[in-house]
């Protein structure tokens, strides 16, 4: 039994320590077990009602009532963790006293001592009503956003606030002069008390973070505590003020991203179908679910794709993993490998037939609806008290593989939108590493989906250009190659085109292809020029080969070409650079077709040779087309006639890029190419002054004021007043800084794209930084700022100096 429901006791031989100001017996605490028999009586209670314990202790707790207590309290009793109010009570000498209680229902403890008992405690004294003189100054008190209460030097609650009622579910006048541990009882309580006593005896304020099941709350909330004296004019201190700050959603987002952290790390670590449905169940138990289950489309094990669309008629599933938070696994009813028919109305038959994941509130009807076909699941279900369930499907490249099912029956919070989310995320990596794992039984149909997911699955939105790819593996006999394409959206609503061939076939190409394309997306971020990217990308190659040499000896080399190009809509410029790949031909609108003479670089892999680009202005409309050797070079025929042919494609005009890439296909290859081919096709488009708008800024502080009023009567003109207020911010910002810290000249640009671009320019190189300021310090957020209000922001290096972007989503309408 805990410490606080015993008697004081007597004739205690220890040395005196010195004055405690808690007096134990400010309270009176009383424990009464499920019998309604006392079994604890403090010096409080015997304050309180005259009583000794051994006159009240082992006796019935209703011989203390004056009358009997209403038939619907005690009937609620029964399911409530707390319960607070007036009751009327016998004194020894027979007076009759009403008092206000606060009652907690304890949990059972390990050792089963406090099955169904209950602690009741009240205080002997109120403290003194607060004075009227500071009324303003308690009203900001109470209505504080803060979760606050004020403590007496005794640890006695004298205030609390309305946030802190709403919290601990109980008003004021419950909670005065009652201690901490008494409010809540929780083991935390005693070491918030600690902490408290701390504060009091050193006079500095101590800190704790604290992990509570309060009563009325239905999941386990996080707490960071501060616990700060309260000293008089005179510095004496005069109580503590404990101010409370929920960190329960932080704490959460912490514990999802943990696991997905770790699902990233644990799942797929083989190619074994059934031990990769096995880490999906093991890493979501307990974190998120009691007891999970993954069950796969009898078809999937074998290797074959399952039919598209809902399964028609009974959905059967085979059970391949499962794990509980109870040893043995005791809720499975179906075992693994064995296939079982699910009703239409159960979370799994019903989440694969939409195709999205569902949570389900388990009801007695629905159990009841569910027992007539399934009775030994519905058992199952009714035995451990099942509640809440989580059913996402398994889909992976567009196949549905089968559904994980998440249940919850000891975690009493039920399933959220943001477990769902969770859920989902991790089913999906799952779904993607046991789809890995049944096409590795097929070595060409593994080779292509491995290909296939290292290449863009879809090209991302943008303005710049319209675009068309194509991608085709070698044949069989041949493997599977590392070509790659990629559409790259960059900053100042400027798009990156990318083509490459690592040397090769095989897996081992196919790897290094998706290494390469990681790497180029990534220098590409930071807005590289095209010739400073290819000799970083080669810096990688050559590191590559390093690695390949070290594990497999001189067979080992890597080599790989690459062209890269970037084309700006509101200039109509194109820079390009190439690492001896094939040169890339320009169809304008005139008609005209030719090839750009771009200068040769070395194939990556090389090293320590330069890059040079090219820059030229293209018309609007203009095609550009960017393609791998596999096009131009086939078997018995020469390469001039190759460039020739796609050259004379190229002149004819298609009413798509779509149908342009088709014809290219049709005109250049033979049935069974003998090596991967990628096609990347871009017709360039152009912003006009209708969606762009520059101003020349001073340097001079007074011009910021003058650059927010330009950018508001633009966003005016263009009908985009209500992202006024946000791209006032950021151009002050922006701005500003190019001000104080950048060079003239400086300019100011807003572009007006499938996004709200807002560029500032200027001669210095030196770029800014997030930074997290201190709390009295001038500056360092404006930049915190516009990371939070925008979708993202940046800088790029130009020849002349840099420039700061920051990119907001346009106000839907």
């Amino acid at each position: 039994m805990s410490a606080m429901t015993l008697s004081e006791t007597a004739g205690d031989d220890r040395p005196a320590r010195p004055a405690d100001p808690v007096d134990e017996a400010a309270t009176a605490r009383a424990t009464v077990d499920s019998r309604g028999i006392v079994t604890g009586w403090s010096e409080g209670a015997q304050r309180l009602l005259g009583y000794r314990p051994a006159e009240v202790v082992g006796r019935d707790a209703a011989a203390l009532l004056s009358g009997e207590p209403p038939a619907e309290l005690l009937r609620s009793l029964k399911t409530l963790p707390r319960w607070n109010g007036t009751a009327t009570l016998l004194h020894r000498d027979g007076r009759r006293l009403t008092l206000n209680l606060l009652a907690h229902h304890r949990e059972p403890d390990s050792e089963g001592d406090s099955d169904g008992a209950w602690f009741l405690v009240c205080p002997l004294a109120r403290p003194p009503a607060p004075s009227q003189d500071d009324t303003l100054v308690m009203l900001a008190f109470t209505q504080s956003p803060d979760t606050t209460a004020l403590y007496d030097n005794g640890l006695r609650l004298w205030r609390a606030n309305a946030n802190m009622e709403r919290v601990i579910g109980l008003p004021e006048k419950a909670m005065q002069g009652l201690r901490v541990s008494e409010i809540v009882v929780d083991p935390q309580s005693d070491r918030t008390e600690q902490c408290m006593r701390g504060a009091l005896e050193t006079g500095e304020q101590q800190h704790i973070q604290l992990a509570l099941r309060l009563a009325g709350h239905e999941r386990e909330s996080f707490w960071t505590t501060s616990l700060t004296p309260v000293r008089d004019a005179e510095g004496t201190v005069r109580g503590v003020l404990l101010s409370a700050h929920d960190m329960t959603a932080e704490h959460l987002a912490r514990e999802r991203l943990a696991l997905l952290n770790d699902a990233s790390v644990r799942i797929g670590s083989t190619l074994d179908l059934a031990r990769t449905a096995q880490e999906l169940a093991d890493v979501s138990i307990p974190r998120l679910a009691d007891f999970v289950t993954v069950d796969l489309l009898p078809a999937i094990e074998g290797g074959d794709d399952p039919r598209a669309g809902s399964p028609p008629g009974p959905v059967l599933l085979r059970r391949v993993a499962y794990q509980s938070v109870l040893e043995g696994c005791p809720e499975v009813v179906v075992q693994r490998g064995t296939v079982a028919a699910y009703p239409d109305e159960s979370p799994a038959a019903e989440c694969l037939t939409t195709g999205r994941p569902l949570i389900r509130k388990v009801t007695t009807s629905g159990i009841a609806q569910w027992a007539f076909q399934a009775p030994d699941r519905a058992e199952r279900v009714r035995r451990y008290g099942f509640h809440s369930v989580l059913a996402v499907p398994m889909r992976a490249r567009g196949i549905t593989l089968g559904v994980a099912t998440f249940s919850r029956h000891r975690r009493p919070e039920p399933f959220e939108q943001d477990d769902l989310l969770l859920g989902e995320e991790i089913t999906a990596r799952a779904a993607v590493c046991i789809d890995n794992a049944r096409r590795y039984t097929r070595e060409r149909r593994t080779s292509l989906t491995l290909q296939a997911s290292l290449l863009p699955q879809r090209l991302p939105p943008q303005a710049a250009v319209e675009v068309a790819s194509r991608y085709l593996p070698a044949s069989a006999q041949t493997g599977v190659g590392g070509d790659w394409f990629d559409v790259i959206p960059l900053s100042g609503a400027r798009v990156a085109l990318v083509v490459g061939d690592v040397v090769g076939h095989g897996v081992q190409a196919s790897a290094t292809m998706g290494r390469l394309r990681t790497a180029v997306r990534t220098l590409a971020d930071v807005d590289l020029p095209p010739d400073e990217l290819l000799t970083h990308l080669d810096d990688v190659v050559n590191r590559l080969s390093a690695e390949a040499d070290s594990a497999s000896g001189p067979a080992g080399d890597i080599g790989a070409t690459c062209l890269y190009a970037v084309y700006d809509p509101v200039s109509r410029r194109c820079i390009l650079a190439r690492a001896g790949h094939l040169v890339p031909v320009l169809a304008t609108p005139d008609g005209a077709v030719e090839f750009i003479d771009v200068p040769a670089g070395p194939p990556l892999g090389l090293g320590g040779l330069p890059f040079e680009a090219t820059e030229m202005e293209l018309p609007e409309g203009s095609l550009l087309a960017l393609y791998t050797d596999g096009l131009i070079e086939v078997r018995g025929r020469d390469i001039d006639e190759g460039l020739d042919a796609l050259r004379a494609v190229l002149a004819r005009p298609d009413p798509s890029l779509e149908s342009t890439c088709d014809t290219v296909l049709r005109a250049l290859l033979p049935t069974r190419p003998t090596d991967d081919v990628a096609l990347l096709i871009a017709r360039t488009r152009a912003l006009d002054a209708a969606h762009v708008a520059t101003w020349d800024v001073p340097a001079d502080p007074a011009a910021v004021s003058e650059a927010r009023k330009n950018a508001c009567r633009q966003l005016a003109a263009w009908g985009l007043d209500e992202a006024a207020f946000v791209t006032e911010l950021v151009v002050s910002e922006l701005v500003t800084n190019a001000i104080r810290y950048g060079g003239a000249p400086i300019q100011l640009r807003l572009i007006r794209d499938r996004n709200l671009i807002c560029e500032v320019s200027d001669a210095s190189n030196t770029a800014p930084h997030l930074r997290r300021a201190r709390t009295f310090d001038e500056g360092g957020r404006g930049l915190l700022l516009v990371a939070q209000l925008t979708q993202g922001w940046g800088t790029r290096q130009t020849y002349t100096g840099k420039t700061i972007w920051a990119e907001q989503n346009l106000p839907t309408t």
